[in-house]
């Protein structure tokens, strides 16, 4: 039975997240107005008013559930009735093991259920500021392309210097695929720093020639373009791509991210280091490392190239490649709840790529949350998180704290973000560890979430 007396949750954006949240409310029997401001203002990248309009690829990734972390994701989202995984699945497309459909079906199927829905109403025009007051539960789901007008307000509001610029994006690798026989844990001049052991940085050693061999592939590989839209957008000079700096001299990074300086060698103690590559402890689980100061706009082919060409990450396993792109996020890890509630005004929520979540479906995901959880308290209860185990309680997790706050940038959901499991199981059967696992524990949460109300 639907409770015709609650007020409605207000949800601004009408993309992936945001159709999501909406689609989780309704379901639950609380209104909802859906705020887009298309076609009233268009954006640099999108064409058409539908909503959940797939502006990039038209693929979600892999489909695979045993073995693959966005795969468990897609299950999930379908277990928890997401309206997003239900029209990609009628919309596919042939795409060998990934799930790919076809971008026009998909977005008219979701603005068809999206519109079609009793409880919804989709209001057309910007939101141009911080939500009204007399909006007491709000979800802001505006991804990387936020209107300048909520941008600031959010900006000026929150003080987080996160938005519209170039954020240099690390590659992260797994520590289980560091050659631990080449590189070794060391601080510069072995200072512990705050919460730290002197230990804290993972140091992979190049010698002289190995490190002009780098530079030499690092200036010759091949490099991505900017968008148009993207092209005004400067760099800051703390963030340049590394093959920038390269191109300044060929001892720059020498001098730079890679100086060895502080730093002994204990497979090779007779000499210093000719340059040296930190890697970074990157959640708060240690399975996950980003390479210092490797912020590049290096192809994803050429990154794994040139990367395993570093002494130690010879075999490599990226959770994460690097990049370097005009966005708009939060730092969520600082900014928000585990219920997603900015800290400093509860009533607000934020969902989908604006929280740092990367992807099509990570940012979908973190919008079924989102919508799940302003039901609960709508209706009177308590925001139930999904168990940390599952890829669901990954993502959100790491969103709202297993990241480091000083260093947090936009991350796809990957194994290393989820507690280990018996670190005896290996190779394809650890992959499946994580998904058996995963999906009993969602299975618990499910059963103890109130009943889908219409």
């Amino acid at each position: 039975m639907v409770d015709t007396s609650l007020s409605p949750v207000h949800v601004i954006g009408g993309g992936l997240a945001g159709s999501e949240a909406a689609w989780q409310l309704a379901q639950r029997g609380v209104p909802v107005v859906l705020h887009e401001m298309r076609p009233v203002r268009p954006t640099e990248a999108h064409s058409t008013d539908q909503l959940a309009e797939l502006v990039c690829s038209n693929s979600f990734r892999s489909d695979d559930a045993e073995y693959n972390a966005v795969g468990l994701l897609h299950e999930e989202m379908r277990r928890c009735g997401s309206l997003i995984l239900r029209c990609a699945d009628a919309h596919k497309v042939p795409a060998g093991g990934a799930l790919a459909m076809d971008r026009d079906g998909f977005a008219g199927a979701v603005t068809e259920a999206i519109t079609g829905h009793p409880l919804i109403t989709v209001e057309r025009g910007e939101v141009a500021g911080l939500p009204p007051e007399a909006w007491d539960s709000v979800v802001i789901a505006t991804g990387p392309l936020t209107s300048p007008p909520l941008a600031e307000a959010i900006r000026s509001f929150t003080g987080e210097e996160s938005l519209a610029f170039f954020d240099a994006i690390a590659p992260i690798v797994y520590l289980e695929s560091v050659d631990l026989s080449k590189a070794w844990f060391q601080s510069r001049y072995d200072k512990p720093g705050p919460g730290g052991t002197g230990k804290d940085y993972i140091n992979c050693a190049f010698e002289k020639d190995e490190y002009r061999a780098f530079i030499d592939a690092l200036l010759t590989a091949e490099k991505v373009d900017f968008k148009e839209w993207e092209k005004s957008t400067p760099y800051f000079e703390g963030c340049l791509p590394i093959e920038v700096m390269a191109e300044r001299g060929i001892d720059t990074l020498r001098y730079g991210p890679m100086k060895p300086v502080g730093l002994t060698n204990p497979h090779k103690p007779e000499r210093r280091p000719y340059a040296v590559v930190q890697l970074r402890q990157d959640n708060a689980l240690g399975t996950l490392y980003n390479l210092v100061g490797f912020q590049t706009k290096l192809r994803h082919a050429e990154q794994t190239r040139i990367f395993r060409m570093i002494p130690g990450l010879e075999k490599a396993e990226f959770a994460r490649l690097g990049g370097l792109h005009r966005n708009t996020f939060l730092n969520s890890p600082r900014l928000l709840d585990g219920a997603l509630r900015l800290k400093a005004q509860p009533r607000i929520r934020f969902a989908g790529q604006v929280t740092g979540c990367e992807g099509y479906v990570e940012s979908a995901a973190v919008g079924l949350l989102a919508g799940r959880f302003a039901a609960a308290e709508r209706l009177g209860g308590e925001p139930s998180a999904p168990p940390v185990t599952t890829a669901l309680g990954a993502i959100l997790g790491h969103i709202t704290g297993g990241a480091n706050a000083d260093t947090y940038q936009p991350m796809n959901v990957n194994f290393g973000l989820f507690p280990p499991v018996d670190e005896r199981i290996r190779g394809r059967d650890r992959k499946l560890a994580y998904t058996r696992r995963a999906l009993e524990d969602l299975e618990g949460w499910l059963k103890a979430a109130p009943a889908v109300a219409v």
